[in-house]
């Protein structure tokens, strides 16, 4: 079970695990749980990442002896992207009182239930660094945040359109997830940067209206030609929408998307040709270049631990997150539990990834708060 890569599995599979261990091993496995989707194409590059960039810190900490012995385990379940199967998941762990903690969850819609229902608080469960960016989510009670929020993205490619006199854009968003609340924020960050929104069409995800809603926002966009897009979407309804405003008269307009929208499934969506030149923005650090010591240090653990594996954002966004799972079970004493796990956490203060800083105290919590900017290149290659 002690392989480099997280544990994929069922719940029967984690119940065992939970509950049988070889003599004399039990008390020195701090399990964290994650849950995310390996097997649905629209989120398996990133939940793969997730869990590669967790277990290579995590076997970087247990190959140095662990903590004061401790050794830290990942169990990885896949609720297939659906968010009650999310909720069914995440009640198994926290039913599991030898789960610590929750680690790098990934699934908008459940984790948007998981807020809502309050269940890390309820429980008296950390849940950290989940790939969320949306403020109601990552403000809930126990839920300790790496990533910037889509908000500081949208402010930032809002102020980057400004820079380069983009002050007449139009807004596509989507009906679903983060679309219509992120459709808000950009309008009255717009105003505030004095950019005319020109249009507001909205992408309807609905599979059998999608067609016709790309349409429709491709032959409102033409008709105005704005001087740049914010696309506020992700998976298909963004590729759609991107490839077929590409084909469209005045198609080649500068396009600007969130980290969500991932620029290799973008690529292999729509072409190098109509990629190039989009600029995404990115919630956490851009992973390729060594510019920080956490970018340092995770390049040569994931070439020692995790050989083969591809440098990514989000196997940099997994490895980020142990960290900060690891550092509270430093300090949640020499036998670490749930609860100290979660007094360490909500009393971390402000801690040093390696020039990347969150914030934690009982009152208030805070991830990176920053956002770089990346531009696909005519190759379909992202560059900072």
């Amino acid at each position: 079970m002690n392989t480099m890569f997280s544990r994929i599995l069922p719940p029967l599979a984690l119940a065992l695990l939970c509950s049988f261990s070889m003599p004399g091993t039990a008390a020195q496995d701090v399990i964290f749980g994650q849950v995310a989707s390996q097997t649905n194409p629209a989120s398996a590059a990133n939940a793969k990442g997730l869990a590669v960039g967790i277990q290579a810190y995590f076997d970087k900490v247990n190959a140095g002896g662990g903590i004061v012995g401790n050794k830290l385990k990942l169990v990885t379940l896949d609720d297939g992207l659906q968010g009650p199967k999310m909720i069914e998941l995440t009640q198994q762990l926290i039913a599991d009182k030898s789960v610590a903690g929750l680690l790098g969850f990934l699934n908008s819609a459940g984790l948007a239930e998981i807020a809502k229902q309050d269940l890390p608080a309820k429980n008296g469960v950390a849940l950290i660094a989940p790939l969320q960016g949306d403020k109601n989510v990552i403000g809930a009670g126990n839920i300790f945040p790496l990533r910037s929020g889509y908000a500081d993205e949208v402010s930032t490619l809002l102020k980057e359109a400004k820079t380069w006199d983009k002050d007449a854009i139009a807004i596509v968003n989507m009906n679903i997830a983060f679309g219509p609340a992120l459709a808000k924020v950009a309008t009255q960050l717009s105003e505030a940067l004095g950019i005319k929104i020109v249009a507001n069409p909205v992408l309807d995800a609905t599979p059998e209206k999608l067609d016709a809603s790309v349409k429709a926002a491709v032959a409102a966009v033409s008709a105005i030609k704005p001087k740049a897009i914010l696309v506020l979407a992700a998976g298909k309804p963004a590729n759609e929408f991107i490839k077929a405003v590409r084909d469209a008269p005045g198609g080649s307009v500068q396009i600007y998307g969130l980290s969500v929208l991932l620029h290799d499934v973008l690529v292999k969506a729509v072409g190098p040709e109509k990629a190039r030149g989009i600029v995404l923005s990115q919630a956490v650090p851009y992973p390729f270049v060594p510019t920080k010591t956490i970018i340092t240090e995770f390049q040569a653990d994931m070439k020692k631990f995790a050989p083969g594996e591809p440098v990514s954002f989000s196997s940099l966004e997994g490895y980020m997150g142990a960290k900060i799972a690891a550092e509270a079970v430093r300090r949640a004493g020499p036998s670490p539990t749930r609860a100290s796990v979660l007094s360490a956490l909500s009393n971390l203060g402000e801690y040093n990834l390696g020039g990347i800083f969150v914030s934690y105290s009982a009152t208030q919590r805070k991830g990176w708060g920053g956002v770089d900017l990346s531009i696909i290149n005519a190759s379909g290659v992202l560059q900072k």
